[in-house]
């Protein structure tokens, strides 16, 4: 037998699992781009099963305490967990402290955590996740109706590395979490406090004390909260503020306005819907302040806004991609006249004009003119712009361009 037959024997009798080290495998699975391919890895033996898990970052599940053990002795490395909970993915009981009780002592990796509407929970599973979870960055607790203050200062406390919460619709909370979070959680970029209508100035004022790299601030429907405080985040945050939500806050006027011009250069969106106190000249200033930046701009049920000041929105703002001016009614067509002859055209893919009694198809045609990018066009209850009216005017819209004459066509959520 020839020396080279002897050693094409030993090559084919070597098991793969006797030359590879375990963290030769984990190589080879991190060069595995999708996570079916992943899971296939795992059905080779268990072995491979067992590296594949303990090398799994993500996981969705629906689990009580006793499943949720098993998942931890499993995934032992495991980043994010995903329970939230659905009309379409949901589970009785819920989610309860007790598991979060579990979590808190099983997964001390994890980073991620989504209670998305696990209304079961309550203070005592906040304060497990606190003490337990110290890695923690980010933390979705929408709609999670029983917490309070008391619950989720614990996270501030015990999470100190904490870079996203979301506390949509979580109706107790008050002041004294964005204390909490002011004294504890440095690093804060992302907070969404829609609803909270316990939330004033005095507490956003503590907010901006301490946390000074916020990107994102969403204070939709904080009914309360007034220039004061939010003039107090844009001066704290001015260089790092990205995105500013101030939907149906009435109280809001000119000089958020103002110090959104002054301080925050970087701002990409900002909605203002229902800000009625917002001037056409403050809206001229922003405009002019955040030309090359800003992407996202709604103020619908902006009464004062008029025709000078959306042209210079259009005008400074070229690389505005979503504009929503709906019930703007003093706005007509004289707004988009100036735009017709510059350069180069427009950015805009979603632009919202219903409830504008004096745009007609007029406007709209030079809008389409320079807006060759145009995806979403909402032209409800504007009486001069029908389906008819654009034909009638030779007006084609781009092919993939949606238009919303009676809304029977899903909004972009990029507005809301």
């Amino acid at each position: 037998m020839s020396s080279n037959s002897t050693s094409e024997d030993v090559i084919s009798a070597l098991c793969i699992n006797e030359a590879l080290t375990d963290d030769e495998l984990r190589s080879i699975l991190a060069k595995v781009d999708s996570e079916k391919d992943k899971e296939t890895f795992g059905l080779v033996c268990k072995r491979w099963l067992r590296l594949q898990s303990t090398e799994r970052k993500k996981l969705s599940a629906r689990a009580g305490p006793h499943m949720l053990r098993k998942m931890a002795d499993r995934f032992t490395r495991l980043v994010e967990l995903d329970l939230a909970q659905s009309i379409s993915r949901s589970f009785y009981p819920g989610v309860t402290d007790s598991d979060l009780a579990v979590i808190a002592n099983g997964f001390r990796c994890l980073r991620i955590l989504n209670l998305h509407n696990c209304k079961g929970i309550t203070d005592v599973g906040m304060k497990a996740i606190g003490d337990g979870l110290s890695l923690l960055h980010s933390l979705d607790v929408s709609y999670c109706r029983k917490l309070t203050d008391k619950g989720l200062s614990a996270v501030a406390k015990g999470c100190c590395d904490l870079r996203i919460l979301h506390l949509t619709g979580c109706r107790f909370v008050t002041d004294s979490i964005l204390e909490a979070l002011s004294k504890n959680c440095r690093n804060l970029e992302e907070l969404v406090l829609q609803g909270c209508t316990s939330i004033t100035d005095n507490g956003l004022m503590s907010l901006a004390s301490g946390c000074q790299r916020i990107k994102f601030l969403d204070i939709n429907k904080c009914s309360t909260v007034s220039d004061v405080g939010v003039s107090s985040i844009c001066n704290a945050c001015s260089s790092s503020l990205k995105t500013l939500k101030l939907l149906d806050c009435y109280r809001i006027g000119d000089k958020s306005i103002l110090s959104l011009a002054k301080f925050c250069d970087n701002l990409e969106t900002l909605i203002i819907g229902g800000c009625r106190d917002v001037s056409n000249d403050a809206i001229k200033l922003l405009a002019t302040a955040c030309r090359n930046k800003l992407k996202n701009l709604r103020m619908d049920w902006c009464l004062n806004v008029s025709d000078s000041s959306l042209s210079c929105i259009l005008s400074q703002c070229r690389n505005l991609e979503a504009l929503d001016i709906g019930c703007c009614e003093e706005v007509t067509d004289t707004a988009f006249h100036h735009i017709s002859n510059e350069e180069p055209g427009l950015s805009l893919k979603i632009l919202k004009v219903s409830n504008c009694p004096k745009i007609t198809v007029v406007g709209i045609g030079i809008l389409l003119g320079k807006c060759s990018y145009l995806e979403y066009l909402d032209v409800r209850s504007c009486p001069h712009i029908t389906k008819a009216g654009l034909d009638e005017a030779g007006l084609h819209l781009p092919d993939f361009c949606k238009v919303n004459f009676n809304g029977s066509i899903n909004e972009p959520a990029v507005l809301l």
